[in-house]
């Protein structure tokens, strides 16, 4: 290693979990990374499986992002710094971190703008050609490696990722104290926006979902109201929501969705599903809605980590499967299983 600060003796090798092509996944060896200028070496604890990874995993690609070369998958990702590089404080060592995996350029008008995560030469964990952390160690940027309590759990520092799009979410839907919110799709970032609009005061929150279990935990989370839409339409709801968010991207969620938002309220599309949907611009028009797509976050890590850390946000009995390295494609696999609601890899087991 070069000569910056280590915690304890680094290994010259770790091991990786790669997908070689769609439906293939195997371990391998590879040298331990080397912390450059203004990053930190960290040894991974936990990674949450996302459903850009089981989508790398069944099918090699997201649009245009394609799995070319061997790709180690994961984003969601907590861990301790083992190792500084230079010009970052050798005090870093032994922090445990949450890791917000799309470092950006920092230069270009998005990222001087505060719009960073819209920066076109951002480099993100897990798309192409970029590796993740599936891995015993990664490298990243010191400033997006951000610290959290003791207290907080190495899963939960992981889920942190997911969390932040949840508020940045509610952020773009501009979720206050009182208003009446409905989240479609209950899935991880259905949930954990639930959580954040009730920690933003929301005074309604209406959940939907196909899934009686994902439904039973939105109410755990905090839901008032949970709709089984093949049950129930949502009629009842014509024009009293304040702030729709959709978490599905399926069409006819979002159509629905779209009627019960009132005069001047927010239409906020997280869930990524059909490319073009139809949209009913009378209805837009005539009640002035303001419609917006989110992608990913923007300086949403301190504000997650305080509501996980403060208790208001509760991640940890999102984890209902839990895999070592060796056993990365079953937890791949483990994702459409109906029980599961997040699995994780632990990269040290």
């Amino acid at each position: 290693m070069t000569d910056h600060a280590e915690a304890h003796p680094v290994p010259s090798t770790m091991r990786v979990s790669l997908l070689r092509a769609p439906g293939q996944v195997e371990v391998a060896e590879r040298p331990v990374p080397e912390a450059g200028p203004g990053e930190v070496l960290v040894r991974v604890a936990s990674v949450g499986i996302c459903g850009s990874d089981v989508h790398y995993y069944r099918h090699g690609r997201i649009g245009p992002y394609i799995v070319r070369d061997p790709l180690v998958l994961g984003h969601e990702a907590s861990g301790t710094v083992v190792a500084v590089g230079p010009d970052v404080p050798a005090e870093r060592v032994g922090q445990r971190v949450a890791l917000e995996p799309g470092v950006p350029c920092g230069h270009c008008s998005q990222c001087r703008a505060g719009r960073y995560n819209l920066c076109p030469d951002v480099r993100f964990f897990a798309t192409p050609p970029i590796d993740g952390a599936f891995a015993e160690f990664v490298t990243i940027a010191a400033d997006f490696a951000h610290p959290v309590p003791d207290h907080v759990s190495e899963d939960a520092a992981a889920l942190v990722e997911p969390l932040s799009v949840g508020v940045w979410a509610c952020h773009k839907a501009a979720v206050g104290i009182g208003d009446s919110v409905l989240v479609t799709g209950a899935g991880p970032v259905g949930l954990v926006t639930v959580q954040v609009a009730a920690a933003a005061g929301a005074g309604r929150i209406v959940v939907t979902d196909l899934s009686p279990e994902r439904l039973a935990a939105a109410e755990r989370f905090g839901a008032t109201e949970v709709v089984d839409t093949r049950e129930t339409d949502l009629a009842h709801l014509e024009g009293r929501i304040d702030s729709f968010i959709d978490c599905s991207g399926a069409p006819a969620a979002i159509s629905q969705g779209l009627q019960t938002v009132r005069g001047g309220g927010r239409v906020v599309l997280v869930g990524m599903g059909a490319d073009e949907i139809s949209l009913p611009v009378a209805l837009v028009q005539g009640r002035e809605l303001t419609v917006t797509g989110t992608f990913r976050y923007a300086n949403t890590y301190p504000t997650a980590i305080d509501l996980v850390a403060t208790g208001r946000v509760e991640l940890d009995s999102l984890v209902t499967d839990r895999f070592p390295l060796a056993e990365a494609e079953a937890a791949l696999r483990s994702a459409g299983d109906p029980g599961t609601v997040k699995a994780v890899v632990r990269p040290g087991e």
